[in-house]
């Protein structure tokens, strides 16, 4: 039973990375990171890369495939929001001669 427990958590973690997939496309075709929380999805991010280390002391391959997996699409997701950010303030910058 703790097996299928923990295969059904790996696969809700998995679901859960798949969430924010949307919102990356979103922010990837619209080329702005505007309405995006940074605070929100770098916490997000930095309590994923907790979890990975937490599955990796108790040996839980649940938990660090499906903390790996939001990881990577959060993270993603932050970054680019980061990147379309730096952009635009390097744009706005040049725009107005700084």
């Amino acid at each position: 039973m703790k097996e299928i427990v923990a295969f059904i958590f790996g696969l809700g973690l998995i679901g859960n990375a798949l969430l924010f997939v949307p919102q990356l496309i979103s922010v990837w075709r619209r080329k702005t990171g505007e309405g995006i929380s940074l605070v929100t999805f770098g916490g997000f991010s930095l309590l994923q890369a907790i979890g990975i280390v937490h599955g990796l002391y108790q040996r839980d391959l649940s938990l660090i495939i499906g903390m790996s997996a939001s990881l990577i699409t959060c993270g993603s997701l932050t970054a680019s929001t980061v990147f379309y950010r730096l952009r635009r303030d390097r744009s706005h910058s040049a725009s107005i001669g700084i």
